[in-house]
């Protein structure tokens, strides 16, 4: 096997783009994960003002996202232009419950924005992070990734789009090395993975703003006990169903939230992470305090196979 080099691929990807594009404009939607900002400064490399980097708030991402993400791409130098999208996103979500059904409802949404995003820019393409591993679990029917359009035949011409992707051979190891290449901050390449449809991929049932509520903030206490942990990924998921608990000596009944980390190279399989008891009570502690409504915190040992890593 040949040996991966990042900055030959840099080079015949930023060809490729200028050859492609031209003088023309392009879009970059970005969720501040490795592979969209690995896109953004490949396109902003070749085109510079004819490009616009947008984010999209879905309402669905962790805390404070939309801020650092602006904040990170200030510091490449990069405009980037916040876009509140949030009502959009959850009245299509609403009473939806079968993970397919959510992941497509997504990615239609997700499309039709992109789609007025370029015709406001009269942009003449999108350039989006899609990578082998989100490719490869579309077409084997494992989950609907979000930003996979033309490898299942669905034409992005059905929401106005031209569409390149200039990652879609590597795989994520690889796209971290491109990342480092191109002088890409630690914080970025070493980022965690984050599922495109955001923490909508970590609320088993209905999607509504409160339940997003209440994973948001199990997710931020999740990341934070186990930062200094090795991973590929740590999160929390809230389920849908409720169990009993106590509250001053009465039986309610509250929330249940499974905790998630495993180690991964490509995320194609995945083993759980084994974490100290005293960690793992810890994340308790701070999940029933902090989130008043769970009342039980669950440890997810399954690997991938025969699970996969997030729930939906």
């Amino acid at each position: 096997m040949l040996k991966f080099r990042a900055k030959e691929f840099i080079d015949r990807k930023i060809k490729e783009i200028r050859d492609t594009v031209g003088k023309k404009r392009g879009v970059v939607a970005t969720s501040g994960g490795v592979d969209s900002v690995v896109c953004a400064v490949l396109a902003f490399r070749v085109l510079k003002d004819n490009l616009k980097v947008i984010f999209i708030d879905t309402g669905l991402m962790r805390k404070d996202e939309p801020g650092d993400t602006k904040r990170i791409f200030n510091c490449l130098g990069i405009d980037l232009v916040i876009l509140d999208r949030k009502k959009k996103f959850f009245d299509r979500l609403k009473g939806l419950v079968d993970p397919e059904e959510k992941r497509k409802a997504f990615r239609e949404v997700f499309y039709e924005t992109l789609g007025e995003i370029v015709k406001k820019y009269r942009a003449k393409f999108l350039v989006q992070g899609t990578i082998a591993a989100d490719i490869l679990e579309t077409k084997k029917g494992i989950k609907t990734q979000h930003n996979i359009l033309e490898q299942i035949g669905i034409s992005p011409q059905r929401y106005g789009l031209r569409i390149i992707e200039p990652l879609k051979s590597l795989y994520k190891p690889q796209v971290r090395k491109v990342a480092r290449a191109l002088g890409i901050p630690e914080e970025i390449y070493n980022r965690m993975p984050f599922p495109g449809p955001g923490l909508a991929t970590r609320v088993i049932g209905e999607i509504t703003p409160k339940r997003i509520e209440i994973i948001r903030r199990a997710t931020k206490i999740v990341e934070e006990e186990l930062k200094r942990l090795k991973k590929f990924q740590a999160f929390a998921v809230l389920f849908s169903d409720r169990a009993t608990g106590l509250f001053r000596g009465k039986r309610l009944l509250g929330d249940v939230i499974a905790v998630r980390c495993v180690g991964s190279k490509d995320a194609l399989k995945a083993k759980a992470t084994r974490i100290s008891f005293n960690r793992l009570e810890k994340i308790q502690e701070r999940i029933t305090k902090e989130v008043p409504s769970v009342v039980k915190v669950l440890y997810d040992i399954t690997p991938k196979p025969p699970s996969t890593i997030e729930y939906i």
